[in-house]
């Protein structure tokens, strides 16, 4: 991983101001059936950077990303519903749970675009989305992904790529993801014209893939 690639390119922050916020009601149900087959070498990323929505968007757009689930991790709470968990009360983050192919795209890529689509440097808190339960954190599954995240994040600090220090949380992975309700799952595809979609995550995937115009997959 070279450090030019870490800072060179402009680091993009979250939508803010008096933006609506990730929870909004929707009555579509309907998610995506993207299931690799099994043959095929998988690997798994847990992230956290705000709204699920936004995550998903984003990271659905990756050559080599399998699927995107959006869900709960982080908390003490077993089965909690989207209502429980944006009371706040419960310990879970909103996160995405990313099924990929590390012959396509590396671990360490998908940080990069993770620490480029959010801000690592506001403490639980994404634009108008206020709480833990929008915290930026990573959930490790193993120790080399624990060893990569740790030191991308001091090069990063170290750089002076933020102008204040990064935030994000690097936790150990529990086990327990836990699938949010239909609805939420691939969100911002099912219910772009939204207001939370047309004013926050158009904008950042806009963004994003002006950035990453390399990564993204073939239509």
């Amino acid at each position: 991983m070279k450090k030019t690639v870490q800072i060179s390119i402009l680091l993009m922050l979250s939508v803010i101001g008096t933006l609506p916020a990730c929870n909004t009601n929707s009555n579509t149900n309907q998610s995506m059936d993207l299931t690799p087959s099994p043959t095929q070498k998988t690997d798994t990323a847990i992230l956290a950077a705000g709204c699920f929505w936004c995550i998903e968007a984003i990271f659905q757009e990756l050559e080599g990303v399998i699927s995107v689930t959006s869900g709960y991790t982080g908390g003490a709470i077993k089965n909690p519903s989207y209502k429980e968990v944006c009371m706040g009360t419960t310990g879970h983050a909103e996160a995405a749970r990313i099924i990929f192919d590390p012959s396509v795209i590396t671990y360490d890529e998908l940080l990069e675009v993770f620490w480029k689509t959010h801000d690592p440097t506001t403490l639980n808190r994404q634009g108008a989305d206020a709480g833990t339960q929008y915290r930026s954190a990573i959930y490790y599954l193993d120790e080399n992904q624990k060893q990569i995240a740790e030191k991308y994040k001091a090069e990063l600090n170290a750089a002076g790529a933020f102008d204040k220090p990064i935030v994000t949380e690097i936790t150990e992975f529990d086990n327990k993801f836990y699938v949010a309700e239909d609805y939420h799952q691939n969100y911002y595809n099912q219910n772009g014209s939204q207001g939370y979609c047309t004013m926050v995550i158009k904008p950042k995937v806009e963004k994003f893939q002006k950035v990453f115009k390399d990564k993204l997959k073939k239509k």
